[in-house]
């Protein structure tokens, strides 16, 4: 079941976040921020969680791209899939209510940086049609090893086509 996320799913959203930390291939952040640091960073709507049996298996969210007006309709988003819960349709059931609540919050375009490693999330990306709009070579460093990241990008077809 897809729902929003309340208050009393920190505990939970911020486990598989330091789950996906461990493997090194979803993100430079090498540290688990506090439940505020998080709720500030991200958009208080599109903000996801797939909960079945009482527990938490993934969660989906939404940051904006820039603080400036002009690209309000942007958004940077983030999918995490608790690992023992991976490849069973959990981040597309995600990306599907993701994208549906970011038109409705009237996202015009949705971008992801990924790691070329993180095969699944490359795949989830292309199928719900993230464009690949390229790769920036050594970008930054992961434990002293510089990294690549993908960069890809889906514009709405509702939503800003004006």
């Amino acid at each position: 079941m897809i729902r929003n996320i309340i208050s009393t799913d920190a505990p939970e959203i911020l486990n598989i976040y330091e789950l996906g930390l461990e493997t090194r291939n979803a993100t430079f952040e090498t540290r688990v921020p506090t439940w505020e640091e998080w709720d500030k960073k991200h958009h208080s709507h599109s903000r996801l969680v797939f909960f079945e049996n009482d527990m938490i298996k993934g969660w989906a969210a939404l940051a904006p791209f820039s603080m400036r007006e002009v690209y309000r309709g942007v958004a940077e988003l983030s999918i995490y899939i608790h690992p023992e819960h991976s490849g069973k349709g959990i981040g597309s059931q995600l990306m599907r209510g993701l994208i549906a609540s970011s038109e409705k919050n009237l996202i015009w375009t949705l971008f992801s940086s990924v790691f070329p490693e993180n095969e699944a999330t490359v795949k989830l990306h292309t199928k719900f049609g993230f464009k690949l709009l390229g790769r920036r070579e050594k970008i930054a460093q992961l434990d002293g090893i510089w990294r690549d990241t993908l960069i890809f990008e889906r514009r709405s077809k509702i939503v800003g086509i004006d």
